[in-house]
């Protein structure tokens, strides 16, 4: 075994994605989708954890699959840049992403499109593993377009539901926002570096010549310059931050499995990744990290205030998914590559596992997501209830037992950390300062909407009003009387109440269910129990043995393209509070958190009435908060709405200019027969006429022409 096994990874589900292509098209076969897709998902995994050794013990390698693009001196080859950094993605993509498959199996039991829906998960999968993989730009690239599209068939899984299918074009258009960004960094990076590689055995890929750019005395050039910030535009897009957000809480209409695998897990870290393994290029621009940072720090408070005043259950999490993302952009910009790194590891477990549960209570509740419709589940959900609370407790950072306070805080202290010594570039240490305030700031935010939302959901007196939808109709059962998917092209105009939101039946059963119940342990509450130790146990790798002093992640992601060549810790630290800055900051974070705790405690526990006093007596922000600033209205005032009357515009342009042009053409000879068939009226005096008008116009012409 070695190394080389490596290339096999990506093509394990993308088997599982024809597999499932083929049981869509036999009834018969759709049942066995979802086991194909979750068993190669694992295997892929298990694959990822074979080549670890390997890679740990010989450092980065490269291994080519086949050659694909060959023009001039441009090469591009389907070849997998293997390095520390590639293995924590990979564990993360296919390990978060087998348990979800598994969880899907269950949640979406008697689906119409059951086998739809694997077949573009295991498609999804392919291409992040491609795209954490790839060596060079191009290939990542491909990846990178080939998540958009998996996002965009993902989102609008359910196309007969109107909201769904707008959700779905807004993800794919905002996207390209970002991608445009992303391919002229590709051809500025060509045209500078002479290659799209990022690692080669001979040291002249794009990051090897960046280390070397970056010695001391080097000037930045132009490239270098600008570079960065296309690379930027592109990250901020997938990973939806400040102002191309906009589009993954809208995406929360895709079935839950979907928000937790490709909006909480995988996807839209892509950016994050993207900006660590070509950190490289960041450091040679003396502002590109500044703005990573500003962004990332700004897009967490912004999200989390969002989030306060939500009562979707799933959009909740989306707009905290949002914030977290900024944070691993603060710590990337503070020069914490491991901090992110760190927290976009210990964020998968956590958010996948909030999502997973909100899926379950929506499951439940027959699609209810509205948090003031539902109260006291916990005496039918109990496990639910717990394992949601594990989750809350690591997306709020509480002390010492959770991964998100350990992810957190060293993000935190590292972003203090700059502000107390020098900033990073021209940035001065005010800057970080700052940041790290509105980190903190973040924190309590988080960590009390997080807790509004666990106690009015589980705790409270039991109350609660169902949804509309409907459970215990397995369309795919064998002698189901009708194809679900060919009533679907039967009425494409009119969606089967089924599909009309999100559904699965309890276990795949057929009871129809009155109040809310349990879910089953297999295959739905144990992915979600795995998770729940991971949302604890996640952050003890930094404890693991290492040279490093973070551990294993530090070693990991020092190990790789990621590394900070003045990474904070190699020089004597600043204190604060008369003790080391960072065990300062766990300190300071975690009064944090249990405050934000102790406060949605009181207003959404104890005493709800004071929380409905408080909302009106401020009334005007909490209508702001509820209208998410009004973002959505803005872009589609100032966007939206002008280029669809351009777009108006240039269609009757179209119409009347360009299409009369044509149309002015073509009658030209039909005008002319019109005038012509009058005389084809099969008399032959006519005719003999007509000859004879004719001969002696010829004549009279001749005549005319030879006359002296």
């Amino acid at each position: 075994m070695s190394v080389d096994l490596a290339k096999w990874i990506p093509w394990l589900p993308l088997l599982g994605a024809v597999l499932c292509g083929i049981c869509c098209m036999k009834p018969a076969l759709r049942k066995l989708a979802g086991p194909i897709s979750v068993g190669l998902i694992f295997l892929a995994f298990l694959l990822s954890v074979a080549v670890y050794p390997h890679v740990t013990a010989d450092g980065a390698s490269v291994v080519h699959a086949f050659q694909w693009i060959h023009v001039g001196d441009l090469a591009v080859n389907f070849a997998y840049f293997m390095d520390p950094l590639t293995l924590v993605m990979l564990f993360v993509v296919t390990g978060i992403g087998s348990l979800v498959a598994l969880y899907a199996t269950g949640y979406m039991a008697g689906d119409r499109g059951y086998a739809r829906f694997f077949a573009a998960v295991s498609l999804f999968i392919f291409a992040m593993t491609t795209l954490v993989m790839a060596d060079n730009l191009v290939l990542l690239f491909l990846g990178w377009e080939g998540v958009g599209l998996c996002s965009y068939l993902l989102i609008g899984y359910y196309y007969g539901k109107p909201t769904a299918a707008a959700a779905a074009k807004k993800a794919f258009i905002v996207n390209r926002i970002g991608d445009l960004g992303f391919v002229l960094a590709i051809f500025l990076a060509y045209q500078s570096y002479g290659t799209v590689a990022l690692w080669t055995a001979d040291n002249t890929g794009i990051l090897q010549l960046a280390l070397a750019r970056g010695g001391e005395g080097y000037t930045a050039s132009a490239a270098d310059l600008w570079l960065p910030f296309l690379l930027m535009i592109g990250a901020f897009g997938k990973s939806a931050q400040i102002p191309l957000y906009v589009w993954l809480p809208d995406a929360m209409e895709g079935p839950t499995p979907v928000s937790a695998l490709i909006h909480a897990a995988t996807m839209v870290t892509a950016g994050v990744y993207l900006i660590a393994r070509t950190l490289p290029l960041f450091e040679l621009s003396p502002w590109a990290l500044p703005v990573v940072a500003l962004v990332g720090g700004l897009t967490a408070i912004f999200a989390a205030t969002i989030a306060l005043c939500q009562y979707d259950i799933k959009r909740i999490w989306a707009y905290s998914t949002v914030s977290q993302l900024g944070y691993m952009f603060l710590g990337l910009g503070a020069l914490s590559s491991v901090g992110a790194v760190f927290h976009l590891y210990t964020h998968a477990f956590f958010k996948a596992l909030l999502f997973l549960t909100a899926g379950s209570v929506m499951h439940a509740m027959a699609g209810q997501l509205d948090l003031r419709k539902m109260s006291g589940l916990r005496h039918k959900m109990p496990v639910t209830c717990t394992l949601m609370g594990i989750g809350a407790l690591a997306l709020a950072g509480f002390p010492v037992i959770t991964a998100g306070f350990f992810s957190k805080d060293m993000i935190l202290a590292y972003t203090l950390e700059r502000g107390l010594d020098h900033g990073v570039g021209p940035a001065g240490p005010t800057w970080y300062i700052i940041l790290a305030v509105l980190g903190l700031v973040t924190a309590f935010l988080t960590a009390f909407y997080t807790f509004r939302l666990w106690f009015r959901v589980f705790w409270g007196p039991e109350q609660y009003e169902m949804g509309e939808e409907h459970h215990g109709v397995d369309e795919l059962a064998p002698g189901h009387p009708h194809d679900a998917e060919q009533q679907a092209a039967d009425q494409p105009h009119h969606a089967p109440a089924h599909a009309a939101a999100e559904h699965g039946a309890h276990g795949g059963g057929h009871d129809h269910h009155d109040a809310p119940h349990e879910m089953p342990w297999w295959p739905m509450n144990l992915p979600l129990a795995v998770l729940a130790v991971g949302a604890i146990a996640a952050g003890w790798v930094m404890f693991l043995p290492s040279d490093h002093s973070y551990g294993w992640i530090g070693a990991m992601v020092d190990g790789s393209t990621a590394h900070v060549a003045h990474e904070a810790g190699e020089h004597a630290a600043p204190t604060l509070l008369g003790m080391d800055l960072h065990l300062a900051m766990q300190l300071i974070s975690g009064v944090i958190a249990i405050a934000g705790i102790a406060l949605a405690a009181y207003f959404h526990l104890v005493n709800r009435d004071a929380a409905t006093r408080v909302a009106d007596a401020a009334r005007p922000v909490v209508r702001v908060l509820e209208g998410k600033y009004y973002i959505d209205e803005l872009y589609d005032a100032v966007l939206v709405r002008p280029l669809r009357l351009l777009g108006q515009v240039f269609f009757l342009i179209d119409q009347l200019l360009i299409n009369g042009l044509v149309y002015s053409v073509a009658w030209t000879p039909r005008l002319l027969g019109y005038s012509i068939r009058p005389l084809q009226h099969g008399k032959l005096q006519g005719y003999g006429l007509g000859m004879a008008g004719g001969v002696a116009v010829v004549a009279l012409i001749v005549w005319v022409m030879i006359a002296p």
